[in-house]
């Protein structure tokens, strides 16, 4: 009896022990899965995060960018105005906007020698100079931030065609570069009196080509402008 008894005591002992083991195995399998799910889950949150800031980071530079545009405005009387207008636009990968008027020009109205013609009337009486344009306002005018503004020199100040589109936008925030060309005439205060005319923008230092510029005059004057710093 008391070997039975004893047997079944040890029996009884071995049986609870597998169940402790049984339970301490379970509970650490269980905790070892759910430090690996956190482990799983915090990797998948920090990858996720990550990926969202260089998103935003990349969707901050597009947006930069996409910012900064600029635009080429021109009159051109004879084409050597508009050249030149052609050679900074392409050259700088910007937008092209011809200042036209709704009556243009012909040759003979254009000859400054001959009292009677339509330019010469217009600079012996100021009034004739409203030139009417066909459009005052670019395309996205707002998207622009720098405006380069081509004009032939007519009797030492920018040819009258310009001035109404100077007169009817707002410069506010825009940097504004002026060039001229000319046969001979210096660009003198051309700028300054556009700039006058215009009442805002940042108005910088222009510069004056001659009639038959180059393309590569052109271009050396754009690099010193340093307009992609």
């Amino acid at each position: 009896m008391k070997v039975k008894r004893m047997l079944c005591v040890m029996a009884t002992f071995v049986i609870s022990l597998g169940a402790i083991t049984g339970c301490g195995s379970s509970a650490s399998n269980s905790s070892s899965n759910t430090t690996s799910t956190t482990k799983s889950q915090t990797t998948t949150t920090a990858q996720t995060t990550n990926a969202a800031s260089i998103t935003s980071e990349q969707a901050a530079v597009k947006t930069d960018g996409a910012s900064k545009k600029t635009l080429v405005a021109y009159y051109s009387a004879t084409g050597s105005t508009k050249a030149v207008a052609t050679t900074i636009a392409n050259a700088i990968d910007a937008d092209i906007f011809e200042i036209t008027p709704v009556q243009p020009y012909t040759n003979d109205e254009l000859n400054w020698r001959n009292n009677d013609s339509r330019v010469s009337k217009e600079h012996d009486n100021e009034s004739l100079r409203n030139v009417e344009l066909t459009q005052t306002t670019p395309d996205s005018w707002a998207t622009y931030d720098t405006v380069f503004i081509g004009y032939p020199i007519w009797w030492y100040i920018a040819a009258w065609p310009v001035d109404n589109f100077v007169k009817g936008n707002d410069f506010t925030g825009k940097t504004v570069i002026p060039f001229c060309t000319s046969a001979s005439s210096g660009i003198g205060d051309s700028g300054s009196l556009l700039q006058q005319m215009a009442g805002t923008g940042n108005w910088q230092e222009g510069h004056r080509f001659s009639s038959g510029a180059s393309s590569s005059d052109v271009q050396k004057w754009v690099d010193s402008l340093n307009l992609n710093k």
